[in-house]
């Protein structure tokens, strides 16, 4: 055990978390790939989240946060400092009334589109199917098949890792747009969202919720290790058009491959390193870019 790995584990223990040392991350990302968290920590609740972003600030420590993995690929070196594990730590789950949903950051995005349809609300459908966490979803406006989760969003709750100091904050005073916002530049980490939906028919939600999931099914390669899509919808066109048009469906590097079902993704067909995935990417890029003059730009976030 380090010697931050023991102040850290006497600080936390009075709080309500889980804590793991020296953990594979690899076991915590969609893509399954990752050398050790030398911290990894799951705060259950608000106070515990702040109790560990205060040692970090107080002890210099590099601090990482992670949902369900499912838009990150993880060095292989993997991450010193602390990592905060948000999924299935922050759960709460609540129906407050008149179309409004209260959600723990750490609730898996699937199981928000559930409870919604549980209680006949409609606006979510698009976002069932995703593989990430809430406050993933939040943090990067996560979208599919025409949603986006700003045309849903009430309001954000976030911690400053500065101050420690926790607020709610309407949508007209937050930045959304095509996979942005405020949050990927402001550091605040993101504790719950809140959802204003629509009335509507329990199966008719359900209905079209399983019709994305079989598209999704379909069309995309789920059954392989991935971060999902691997670069942005650029200005002109969709990333898998130009990517297939290049003749890279297939290609790969090391254990990644531009997979043949859907040029957009990156999967690790078995051992996939991060120097593998990092170099496909390179590839990618650079032929989009020599075939067609467009520079595309990563969705995926590194962590290293």
């Amino acid at each position: 055990m380090t010697d931050t790995q023991k102040r850290f584990s006497d600080h936390i223990k009075a709080y309500n978390g889980e804590l793991l040392l020296d953990e594979p991350l690899s076991r915590h990302c969609t893509f399954r790939i990752g050398g050790p968290g030398e911290i990894v920590y799951t705060p259950r609740d608000e106070k515990a989240l702040t109790a560990a972003l205060a040692f970090a600030r107080d002890n210099g420590v590099p601090l990482h946060i992670l949902g369900n993995g499912s838009n990150v690929l993880i060095a292989d070196e993997g991450l010193k400092g602390i990592t905060l594990l948000l999924i299935n730590g922050l759960t709460d789950l609540v129906y407050l009334g008149d179309g409004l949903i209260a959600c723990g950051a750490g609730v898996p995005l699937k199981r928000l589109c559930v409870f919604a349809q549980e209680h006949a609300l409609t606006g979510l459908e698009f976002a069932y199917g995703i593989p990430g966490s809430v406050g993933g979803a939040l943090y990067m406006n996560a979208g599919a098949y025409g949603g986006e989760i700003k045309q849903v969003l009430a309001s954000v709750r976030s911690v400053d890792p500065r101050t420690g100091e926790a607020e709610d904050t309407p949508l007209s005073e937050l930045e959304y747009a095509y996979r942005n916002t405020s949050f990927m530049k402001n550091g605040r980490i993101i504790t719950a969202g809140y959802f204003r939906l629509e009335p509507g028919d329990r199966d008719a939600i359900a209905a079209k919720m399983n019709e994305l999931m079989g598209r999704r099914k379909a069309s995309q390669p789920l059954e392989w290790p991935s971060a999902g899509s691997t670069f942005k919808r650029p200005k002109e066109g969709y990333a898998a058009a130009h990517i297939d048009e290049c003749g890279l469906k297939g290609r790969s590097v090391g254990g990644a491959q531009v997979s043949t079902k859907h040029a957009g993704f990156v999967i690790n067909t078995g051992g996939a390193t991060f120097a593998d995935v990092t170099e496909l990417m390179r590839v990618i890029r650079d032929e989009v870019q020599r075939q067609h003059g467009m520079t595309l730009e990563p969705e995926v976030e590194v962590l290293k």
